[in-house]
């Protein structure tokens, strides 16, 4: 039995993060949380952040959250969930091959999208329309973390994880580019930034595919060149270039004071991931928000928005903030829903607005 007093165990994983590269983040050396905290006696603070992340109800929602195709039928189709996963693996698994500290990259990734609307980016490209304060999904997972988690309370998690979490998204076109990096983000921000865009970018593929949008034909030639035909061939490419590229993040081959190491890709696979991006942009990500699906989800999300506007007393208080103006809580409120509980209330609301849903 542990005694309600003893860090050992703690202490001991403590210990273990002094092996890590230079470059990496300690927990116990970390920036700390904005509410001091008596230590956990079993886990470290990046630990500690991970599994509270792990136990909201935001992450739990993004089982019925759309990655990109609205309304698949089918069962294999990415959700917001399996790609939190996703990009949790391959981020756990670049870190630990680069020396860095796997904990804070393990609660950045499953952290990362929980603010993500209903109906994929069609459904934050509407907030972002609607709402006067814009919206940004990034954004809003760390007002969820801060704020809204805990029946308003937050999680209190460490400044570490909340930088990561704010600044893994990524404008269209090419993200490596000089000066596109957020300035002081930690390696391990940076590995969960491109992990976030090796994970989409390969099962997105695999979506498009199976889905009928594209052929594999359609695929830039120099994807098959470079990444491989199959899926574990794409990942393994991806994941073995950023770790070739960001060896110097290990420590292992000082560098001058000067220079401070950064996760990159090496230049053959990053001369065809910008270019595979901006093809998915053009045929599959932009074609899956139109058609009738697409028009009915944009309806849905003006609709619940204009609704909870003007009745902010139907918003349950565990989804926002009662001291909030009405545009901030219909914001928080249909923002954090399932597609399917959206469905649900926009049907409440309007009996045909959802009907190309139907059956789904």
């Amino acid at each position: 039995m542990l005694p309600s007093t003893s860090s050992a165990i703690r202490h001991r994983l403590e210990a273990r993060e002094e092996a890590l590269s230079p470059y990496a983040v300690r927990s116990a050396a970390g920036k700390g949380r904005a509410q001091a905290e008596v230590p956990s006696p079993m886990r470290t603070e990046f630990q500690r952040d991970r599994d509270r992340i792990l136990h909201t109800k935001a992450f739990r929602r993004l089982k019925h959250k759309t990655q990109v195709f609205l309304a698949p039928l089918g069962d294999h189709f990415a959700t917001r969930l399996t790609h939190t996963l996703e990009v949790a693996q391959i981020a756990r698994t670049i870190s630990r091959a680069l020396n860095l500290n796997e904990d804070l990259t393990e609660a950045i990734a499953l952290g990362h999208d929980l603010g993500h609307t209903p109906f994929g980016h069609l459904g934050e490209e509407m907030l972002d329309h609607l709402s006067p304060q814009g919206f940004r999904h990034s954004q809003q997972s760390l007002r969820i973390v801060d704020i809204l988690e805990k029946d308003g309370h937050g999680l209190n998690l460490t400044w570490e994880v909340r930088q990561g979490i704010l600044h893994h998204s990524k404008p269209r076109g090419d993200f490596l580019a000089d000066g596109a990096m957020p300035e002081g983000l930690t390696l391990e921000a940076q590995v969960c930034r491109l992990a976030d865009a090796l994970a989409y970018l390969n099962h997105d593929i695999d979506d498009a595919l199976r889905a009928g949008v594209i052929q594999e034909d359609d695929l830039p030639v120099q994807v098959m060149e470079h990444l491989g035909s199959r899926s574990s061939q794409r990942i393994n490419s991806m994941v073995s270039s950023a770790i070739v590229a960001s060896w110097a993040a290990t420590g292992e081959a000082p560098l001058p004071p000067s220079i401070t190491p950064f996760i990159n890709l090496t230049p053959e696979v990053y001369r065809v991931l910008v270019p595979l991006r901006e093809f998915l942009f053009d045929r599959v990500y932009l074609p899956a928000g139109e058609g009738e699906k697409g028009q009915a989800a944009r309806k849905i999300m003006d609709l619940l928005y204009h609704h909870y506007c003007h009745h902010s007393e139907e918003v349950p208080l565990e989804y926002g903030l009662p001291e909030d103006p009405p545009e901030q809580r219909a914001v928080d409120y249909v923002s954090g829903m399932t597609d399917r509980y959206a469905l649900l209330q926009a049907e409440r609301l309007s009996a045909s607005i959802s009907a190309p849903f139907k059956g789904w």
